[in-house]
């Protein structure tokens, strides 16, 4: 990583948001092709990187914490990707390995279970500290001669030309690129200011967020428990752990936090249920509102979205940090040898790649939100109709399974 000075005003590639998606393209971009200039623009401090938490699947602001303590769900064809970035290796070791999930509505008949080995894998996915990974995408990137990083910093103008962007910086400094790739956040700045227009849907619910400590071993399964006031998902952390993930209605979540340790401890235990054994206490929390954000183009004139920038979904199916793991190998996949990163072929091949992926992913889990916090008794009946079927016949569970691996993208090449 370099400091950037006058003649390193323009670059290939310039990247808006130094958070895990920017920070994990800028390594894969320069893994891959080491001659090009990057430039990473990031708005929070780097001292701030470590200390601070953000939404598992949703940034809160437009100045994202680009690593903390949280945990997410990596699918079985990410961590494939992981493994051919030449992350995986460093990280396997520090992940914990998903063999089953159970999914089931708290008060009715319905469940259903998928285990790694009815798919011939040795796991579903792994569940990984983001710590974890921040620390080891600091220490490669900080090592890569072509990448130069503005922080803290963050775009204040962008002015389009016909062969790139221009750029100004609340620091002043004036930059242009052939790409800007925008990886900010759910809330991005720099999004709204390249002309992308966005529809949002709130949810009116919030996620809170903690780790629990368990009286026993929890075998590697995750639960995902619908409950009346929204989705609890339990992932399998090292040392008899889980991470929470709690979505309440909006009004109850800050009654939640003021709740002192054993408070909150025994307020999970009832909510959950003793399926994933005792709880015997938890950790620092935090919660955040839920809202899906679509933006209505994928690109636009040399710009182009990644990440919660480009989809920013409820936490619910734990899909977005897989999304934007394919977004970067669809990114990698356009841009391949072209001398042009901003071009229109290398945008519109993007284009293609994601669209269908992301409005699956969004359509699955948005109608999870809305078919599993609806209290209609002829809808309730209906989903765990769904869920008693799907554990007595694999053909209909095989799609839930198929994308909670991330497996079936044929350009991803898993």
């Amino acid at each position: 990583m370099t400091q950037i000075n006058q003649s390193q005003a323009h670059f290939d590639i310039i990247i808006a948001g130094g958070g895990m998606a920017g920070s994990l393209l800028a390594w894969c971009l320069l893994s891959a092709r080491p001659e090009l200039r990057l430039a990473l623009i990031e708005r929070q401090s780097s001292d701030k990187q470590s200390s601070e938490r953000q939404n598992p699947e949703q940034a809160q602001s437009p100045q994202p914490a680009s690593f903390d303590s949280r945990s997410i769900a990596l699918a079985a064809g990410s961590v494939s990707l992981l493994q051919r970035w030449g992350l995986w290796q460093d990280l396997g070791a520090k992940a914990s390995p998903l063999k089953q999930i159970w999914v089931s509505d708290r008060g009715h008949f319905g469940k259903t279970q998928l285990t790694a080995s009815e798919y011939q894998q040795a796991a579903l996915g792994q569940v990984l500290e983001v710590e974890h990974l921040g620390s080891l995408l600091n220490t490669k990137l900080s090592a890569q001669p072509n990448l130069s990083y503005f922080q803290p910093d963050f775009i204040t103008a962008i002015t389009p030309a016909i062969d790139q962007q221009h750029i100004q910086l609340n620091s002043g400094a004036e930059l242009s690129a052939n790409l800007l790739v925008i990886a900010e956040g759910g809330l991005s700045q720099s999004r709204q200011l390249a002309g992308f227009s966005v529809s949002s849907d709130d949810y009116q619910q919030s996620a809170v967020i903690a780790n629990l400590a368990l009286a026993q071993d929890h075998n590697n399964t995750a639960f995902e428990r619908f409950t009346e006031h929204g989705p609890i998902a339990l992932l399998p952390l090292s040392g008899q752990r889980y991470s929470l993930v709690w979505t309440v209605a909006r009004d109850d979540a800050a009654g939640l936090l003021a709740l002192d340790g054993p408070e909150f401890t025994a307020a999970i235990q009832q909510a959950f249920g003793y399926r994933a054994g005792v709880f015997t206490s938890a950790g620092v929390r935090a919660q955040y509102p839920l809202t899906l954000r679509r933006p209505n183009e994928i690109v636009r004139h040399r710009s182009a979205l990644l990440g919660n920038s480009l989809h920013n979904l409820h936490p619910i199916a734990g899909q977005g940090f897989n999304l934007a793991i394919r977004d970067i190998q669809a990114l990698l996949l356009a841009l391949n040898d072209a001398n042009d990163p901003g071009s229109y072929p290398v945008l519109r091949t993007y284009q293609q790649l994601r669209a269908q992926d992301i409005k699956r992913v969004i359509w699955f889990t948005d109608a999870l939100v809305r078919g599993f916090s609806n209290n209609s008794r002829l809808v309730a009946l209906a989903r765990n109709a769904g869920l008693a079927a799907m554990l007595l016949c694999d053909p209909l569970k095989r799609p839930l399974a198929m994308q909670a691996m991330g497996q079936g993208q044929p350009y991803a090449k898993y």
